[in-house]
This record gives C-alpha cells, structure tokens and sequence, in this order.
C-alpha cells in the first residue's frame, strides 16, 4: 500500500541521525565508506539513490544492516513513482479462477 506522506529519503536520515549529531564533514563519512566526496553529497542532498553497494558500506559504518537502507530507498522510489505514474488507476486487477 502506497502511503500519502511522502517517505524519507535515506540521505535525510544520514544527514540528520548521523552527520549533525556527529558533527561529521560528508568528506570525513566518504573517507570512512571509501568513497568520492560527491558520492556521499548527492545521497545526503537528496540527488541520488542508495545502491546496495553503498547500503553494505553505510551498514558497516552505523552499525545498522543493509536492508534498512535499501527498504528506506525502496519506499521513497516506489512512492515518486506512483505520484507520476496516474495511468495506475486505468488499470485493473486480473483476478484468477481456481
């Protein structure tokens, strides 16, 4: 079920539960998941996506899983598309006889 609120973007949630309250640089986080400086902005700018190379990376540095941030992702993609999407209501549901 696609909610109405928009979900957060993973980004959001690196820059405000971790970056802010550590006071860290998204040099000093690229540094620690051993990527560009413009990888770790265009995530925490909200400009890219996480992939589930970087969901294994920013696993590893938080000390949370990978499918946080991939389900995080996941929901914030699925509901743009459906905002987009408006010929989802032309369609109907195929419905199956036993």
């Amino acid at each position: 079920m696609i909610t109405k609120r928009k979900p957060r973007h993973p980004g959001a949630l690196i820059k405000r539960q971790y970056l802010e309250p550590l006071q860290m640089t998204n040099t000093q986080l690229a540094d620690i998941l051993g990527v560009s400086r413009k990888t770790v902005s265009e995530i925490v700018n909200e400009q890219a996506g996480v992939s589930p190379a970087m969901a294994l990376r920013l696993a590893r540095a938080f000390q949370t899983t990978p499918e946080l941030w991939l389900n995080l992702q996941q929901k914030y993609d699925i509901w743009n598309a459906a905002q987009e999407f408006e010929t989802l209501k032309e369609i109907s549901p195929i419905y199956f006889i036993d």
